[in-house]
């Protein structure tokens, strides 16, 4: 039986506080094939990084508890797996671009050590990853793992990246630390890459090539990718599928061509909407009133509803469950049981 690459099943977390119990995550369903960028958007709050980090299981408990559900690596759950073997799977099997890159990178130590390290650390599930003989020696797998990485910093942009290896931390920008991060999550060739908010802190030009270089990986290696991310635009250009994340949980998703194209859920639709155009005027832009509830108090039933346009009396009574607006195309909206037209309101 093959298993997708990940499966994320009815996830649910709370994150408790000295002011009470938050349910963070309230349900989370989401399944990455191999071969595909999937997008997760959505507004500060909505619990994007929290699902990326508890993939890896990077999550503290507490304060953190996961009160139900699974998350399946390769129909592993791991959530149950022992701390050792998840420890196994970081860097060589999942990798992760954090989204802060002055706390991610050891201010101890040259660049090159750190990236040399996780080479060599992932060479050990995946020989091929230094191109070295079998009986090579200790000393020709360093030099190959360096060689490694002053190519993978060429390939994020870094100008003379072989020398740049030998600086640490402090002397590199804060948008050259984050393309540090980037040749770092990538050099062990992982089959799952979490890349949260990886681009932010980088201009246009570097950003284009930075995803450029992310398709290119995947298509390459045939590995899945979640992007964490609030720009829809970097969305439509890089991934393949899109997940649209409101107050902890998945309202819409499916392919990026239809939900762009043809979003279903008020909330998609609202982010669409105040996406500036070329023909907007100055003081136009249409904001979305409101903001993402206190998860300690949410409101019952759909959580979007009290921002909701087109709420009735049954959105605050119970969570909406998907439904099929197109092929693989779902969303989470009780009037989506009720009309057909929502889908084009």
């Amino acid at each position: 039986m093959t298993h997708p690459l990940l499966d994320i099943r009815n996830l649910h977390l709370t994150m408790t506080s000295f002011d009470g119990a938050a349910h963070v995550l309230n349900g989370i369903d989401l399944t990455v094939n191999r071969g595909e960028i999937w997008g997760l958007v959505g507004e500060s709050g909505c619990g994007k990084s929290l699902t990326g980090l508890s993939i890896s299981r990077l999550v503290s408990t507490p304060p953190a508890r996961y009160i139900d559900g699974e998350i399946l690596f390769e129909g592993r759950d791991i959530l149950s797996l022992p701390a050792k073997e998840v420890q196994s799977l970081r860097g060589k099997r999942i990798g992760m671009i954090f989204q802060d890159p002055t706390t991610n990178l050891n201010p101890s130590y040259r660049i090159g050590e750190q990236l040399v390290d996780v080479a060599l650390a992932a060479a050990r599930h995946d020989a091929s990853i230094l191109d070295c003989p079998p009986n090579a020696s200790r000393r020709e797998r360093r030099r190959a793992a360096r060689r490694l990485a002053g190519d993978m910093l060429d390939r994020v942009g870094i100008p003379n990246a072989e020398a740049r290896l030998d600086n640490y931390p402090h002397e590199f920008s804060g948008g050259m630390r984050q393309r540090v991060l980037i040749a770092m999550a990538l050099i062990g060739r992982p089959d799952l890459l979490i890349a949260d908010e990886p681009t932010t802190a980088l201009d246009v030009s570097v950003q284009a090539q930075i995803l450029k270089l992310l398709k290119g990986t995947v298509a390459d290696h045939f590995i899945g990718v979640i992007l964490i991310t609030h720009n829809l635009g970097v969305v439509a250009e890089t991934c393949s599928h899109v997940a649209v994340m409101y107050a902890g949980n998945i309202v819409e998703s499916g392919p990026v061509a239809e939900v762009i194209e043809r979003p279903a859920h008020p909330y998609t639709k609202a982010l669409m909407a105040s996406i500036p155009t070329k023909h907007s005027k100055r003081g136009s832009l249409n904001g979305l009133g409101g903001s993402v509830p206190n998860l300690i108090s949410a409101p019952p039933g759909c959580r979007f509803a009290p921002r909701c346009p087109h709420a009735v009396e049954a959105c605050t009574q119970t969570l909406p469950k998907p439904v099929q607006v197109g092929g693989t195309h779902h969303a989470a909206c009780i009037r989506l049981t009720e009309t057909e037209d929502l889908v084009d309101a």
